[in-house]
């Protein structure tokens, strides 16, 4: 036997010997139930054999029966609640047999090379990650597409969409080799039956925490949901020391196929992880927050990466990369499966609704500056405006007063004399208007406002959008930022009437930055040199740098900016 075989045999044992650790957990707890019952046994037995008479053991014997008859109840209820309690599932695009036979075979074939059981489907999920999935629970298998019967004899392979799109063909299989390798432990039914075990705890938990609940049925389930917390705090560490053990008996095993590629493969997974951060933080959310949602990120990344395989030295062997044939040809229509995705990522990480609508449109990469950059600066200089106005500031002096102009803008700041000021005013004026737009912003959170619930029951079974498989909750669940301060949100606004000035008045136009976001490109070239000239203005009130700016731009200040 090898080294290998070896240590994926003692990775293997330690995980069932956990497995067994938390059977045992559960054992326990329904011995304490049964407890009062078999005390309650014991003392009619012996009423019935002539001992323990009189009137204090009958008030004892009932007594006895009493409490083992209220504690058979509660354990039949918190049985009952974690039983019908659904599963946390992970969102995902599903991705049928029929729309990538090649994508299955592939995976078949590296189950077959690992002699371990084939994934029963397979999911994309709009991160850079994959994993495996349980979802045998029978609230889960109603749902659109779920078969039960290959749901009954393996987990759901997850597979990160970025992926698909950025690695070629060899370093997908290299990078899933060792996840596909975990349905061999999970088919154990010792793992099997404690991760079932965990996973119905911790449902019940999430249940029990589920608003709108009345008190007749909200305390039984808080009752259960108390109960369950205990016990997941008594599995936790063996829970998470058995899922350790299943991943080191699984990486072990997948040694034997790829090994040498997947070296090279996850250095393309931090790679990828990186572009994708880059794409949705600076690119994707200002299209999500002017109410447009990108249909193709994963192309996107492709794009991101690649200009950062021309920035950064230390990746320029990764652009050669192109020329193999990409993971995404293993898709029969990988258009549709982008879109799909992209559309998921938007609601996972920004809570916008499940379907377009109005307020709520795709947009491709080529509409971007127009439909994005350009209505994006355009509407934070008109609200920069109306918040001026709220505050009486007056306009700045041209030939048609009424008209909005960079220099009002300016002239206001550079009064303010930095912090406490007028423009902390303006800075707060500015955070309550964008706070107010976007509580009022039809769409978002499936059209309850952003941050909203989801529709559908976590007790009726899956929705019948395939994306709303994993039940209520709030959105967006993964928020990519924390709030913007008042500082920043005014120095946003300060930077996009200034952008709108040099559009009209200098012939700049708007852009799209792979890595960076919107940008303003002059004579065809990104100008990136505006964030400090206008923080220079919005925290100390100095205009000068800005003025600078504007002349070497040829921006004119005084001149009128159309708003939306």
């Amino acid at each position: 036997m090898s080294g290998i075989d070896v240590g994926e045999e003692l990775g293997a044992r330690a995980a069932q010997a956990r497995a067994l650790a938390l059977l045992r957990i559960r054992s326990r707890a329904l011995a304490v139930a049964i407890l009062p019952a078999a005390f309650a046994v014991v003392l009619f037995a012996a009423d019935a054999q002539g001992h323990l008479a009189g009137p204090a053991w009958d008030a004892v014997r009932w007594t006895v029966l009493g409490v083992a008859v209220v504690v058979l109840l509660v354990t039949v209820l918190v049985a009952v609640s974690v039983a019908r309690a659904r599963p946390a599932m992970s969102p995902t695009v599903p991705v049928p047999e029929e729309g990538a036979p090649d994508l299955y075979r592939l995976v078949r074939d590296l189950a077959d090379r690992l002699d371990v059981p084939a994934p029963s489907a397979i999911a994309l999920t709009p991160d850079c990650d994959s994993w495996l999935e349980d979802r045998t629970h029978r609230a889960l298998r109603k749902g659109p597409g779920a078969s039960a019967e290959a749901a009954d004899t393996a987990p759901v392979l997850v597979i990160g969409s970025p992926f698909l799109w950025w690695m070629r063909v060899a370093e997908l299989r290299a990078v899933l080799a060792p996840v596909v390798a975990g349905t061999g432990p999970s088919a154990h039914p010792d793992i099997a039956a404690a991760r079932r075990f965990v996973r119905g705890l911790d449902a019940a938990i999430a249940d029990a925490a589920a608003p709108g609940r009345g008190p007749v049925r909200g305390a039984p389930l808080a009752f259960a949901g108390w109960v369950a917390r205990l016990l997941l705090r008594a599995c936790r560490g063996d829970a998470a020391e058995m899922e350790r053990c299943v991943a080191a008996a699984a990486s072990m095993r997948a040694q034997t196929v790829d090994y040498g590629l997947r070296i090279a493969a996850q250095e393309q997974v931090g790679l990828a992880y990186a572009g994708w951060d880059r794409l949705l933080t600076r690119v994707a959310l200002p299209a999500w927050r002017m109410g447009r949602w990108p249909s193709r990120l994963d192309a996107g990344v492709v794009s991101a990466l690649t200009e950062l395989s021309r920035r950064d030295r230390l990746a320029d062997g990764f652009a050669l990369r192109l020329g193999e044939r990409p993971a995404c040809d293993l898709l029969e229509e990988p258009g549709v499966a982008d879109e799909a995705a992209s559309l998921l990522a938007a609601r996972l990480f920004h809570g916008g609704p499940a379907e377009s609508g109005p307020g709520w449109a795709p947009v491709d990469w080529q509409q971007y500056p127009d439909e994005v950059v350009d209505r994006k600066w355009r509407s934070e200089a008109a609200r920069l405006h109306r918040v001026l106005d709220t505050l009486g500031v007056p306009r700045a002096s041209a030939a048609d007063p009424a008209v909005p102009t960079l220099a009002r803008v300016m002239e206001h700041l550079s009064g303010a004399g930095g912090p406490g000021g007028p423009g902390e005013a303006l800075a707060a004026g500015i955070g309550a208007a964008v706070a107010r737009e976007e509580a009022e912003a039809p769409g978002h959170g499936g059209g309850q406002g952003q941050g909203g619930q989801v529709q559908g029951a976590a007790g009726s079974g899956p929705a019948d959008d395939p994306l709303d498989l994993w039940g209520p909750g709030p959105l967006p669940l993964f928020p990519l930022q924390p709030p913007r301060t008042g500082t920043e949100l005014l120095a946003d606004h300060v930077a996009a009437m200034v952008c709108c000035a040099a559009v009209d008045t200098a012939g700049a136009a708007p852009g799209l930055d792979w890595l960076d976001g919107p940008a303003l490109l002059v004579g065809g070239e990104r100008r990136a040199d505006l964030a400090a000239p206008v923080l220079s203005l919005v925290e100390d009130g100095d205009p000068d740098p800005l003025l600078s700016w504007l002349a070497e731009v040829g921006v004119r200040s005084d001149k009128p900016v159309r708003l939306v």
